[in-house]
């Protein structure tokens, strides 16, 4: 179709908002178990590592399913992948309502991750197909802020539903949007421009739908070989790791233990963090495109992510306001993340986009599934034997212990991101 027209950015936009409200869906489920510890510890009588250990399920059936997306993504295509990754997520949300045993619970959360985990390759996929390259960091930052209001709801608005509906009412709630959302997905979403009579982006690889096919396990070969992929599948993870440890589990409970905070108002501290994240991907997307470079801008964040969380969590005479302006300094510098998306592509042959995407949104997602129940570990062995109300309370010397983990993995992230290689925002294979 050579005389057709490039696609309308605003027909890119509204097929991509569209997958970009199933991410925002899965983002919700990732960080919910933060308002409902108490509630989940007192039904199932359950310790800080179990419910870190429950929490975690969903990351681990995430992660698994991130090279298998990738994979898919690139043969099969966004709008079938992501239609039923809405479907299957649905009955893993009913199974997480309704089971009245802990096993079926974490069976729902289990399969609720392995569904919802299709969802940031599938965007980057249509980030791919639909939007002219310089355009594919600032979408891929707008992929975050869709994914972090969905960490909002599921923070203060979701606290406040629970407060008038139970914990299963609620998730039901959830469960219908998500039938919606999927079929609105399979009814509007197309996978090229030019499966709408528009003319295909060079983006989208070598004649988009009839691509050149790489051999599934030469793929994953070709881009676990490249350097900057390795050191970009551990990077990351540490900052997604230790916001959504904090944000996604135990920071409700430490601002409310410590910092003699009502539950609705840490979630609010909480949720505020999770903001200033959202408004960071698009901003460090954008900035990193005008500046042409990924590296530099990268270690900025991370160094700040670092500096902040030490000060939040060490600095304990810190005053209520300081310290939230703290977090939030710490909550919008790990943004910087989002590069990590556009370096990796950036760093291998454009047919193997989806793959990498793959790769290396497993290793985002190992952060928060390696540090939840880590945490909760340590929190565990450092517990003094206070209980309050039927649930665990552990002391500052205990939250810092756990905490200590995150600190670690960030400091090592930050040497590592001196290894890459930069790829001044283009191509380089």
């Amino acid at each position: 179709m050579t005389n057709a027209p490039s696609p309308p950015l605003r027909i890119a936009w509204f097929i991509w908002s569209l997958g970009a409200f199933f991410y925002l869906l899965g983002f919700f489920h990732r960080v919910a178990p933060a308002v409902m510890t108490e509630e989940l510890m007192r039904e199932f009588d359950i310790s800080a590592g179990a419910l870190g250990q429950l929490s975690a399920v969903y990351f681990y059936s995430y992660v698994a399913m991130q090279i298998p997306t990738g994979i898919i993504a690139d043969t099969w295509g966004p709008r079938r992948l992501l239609s039923t990754g809405a479907w299957v997520a649905t009955v893993g949300t009913i199974l997480f309502a309704l089971s009245p045993a802990m096993f079926w619970v974490g069976m729902g959360r289990l399969l609720i991750g392995g569904a919802v985990a299709v969802a940031f390759v599938g965007l980057l996929k249509l980030a791919n197909s639909w939007f002219p390259p310089q355009y594919y960091a600032m979408v891929s930052g707008m992929a975050l802020f869709f994914g972090i209001i969905g960490a909002v709801f599921a923070g203060n608005p979701l606290r406040l539903l629970m407060d008038h509906y139970s914990r299963r009412t609620v998730m039901l709630f959830v469960a219908a949007l998500s039938v919606a959302i999927g079929i609105a997905i399979r009814l509007f979403v197309r996978d090229y421009p030019h499966e709408k009579g528009y003319a295909d982006l060079a983006t989208c690889g070598i004649g988009c739908g009839e691509t050149r096919r790489t051999p599934i396990v030469a793929g994953i070969l070709e881009v676990c070989r490249n350097r900057n992929t390795l050191l970009l599948l551990v990077i990351p993870g540490s900052l997604a790791g230790s916001v959504l440890t904090f944000c996604g589990l135990w920071g409700v409970p430490y601002l409310v233990t410590h910092h003699d905070l009502s539950t609705s108002r840490a979630a609010v501290v909480t949720s505020a963090v999770l903001v200033a994240l959202a408004l960071a991907g698009p901003i460090f997307g954008w900035l990193s495109d005008r500046w042409g470079k990924r590296k530099p801008l990268f270690i900025i964040g991370c160094a700040l992510t670092l500096t902040a969380f030490a000060i939040a969590f060490f600095a304990t005479a810190l005053p209520l306001t300081a310290l939230v302006v703290v977090l939030l300094i710490a909550g919008f510098s790990s943004g910087s993340m989002i590069l990590t998306f556009a370096f990796a592509k950036e760093s291998v042959p454009g047919r193997l986009s989806g793959t990498v995407s793959g790769v290396i949104n497993m290793g985002v997602m190992i952060g928060p599934m390696v540090l939840q129940p880590a945490v909760g570990w340590m929190l565990d062995r450092q517990w003094q034997g206070q209980t309050q109300a039927g649930v665990r309370i552990y002391d500052l010397a205990a939250y810092q212990a756990g905490f200590s983990m995150m600190l670690a993995w960030i400091a090592l992230a930050l040497i590592l991101l001196f290894f890459t290689r930069e790829t001044h925002c283009r191509q380089t294979v």
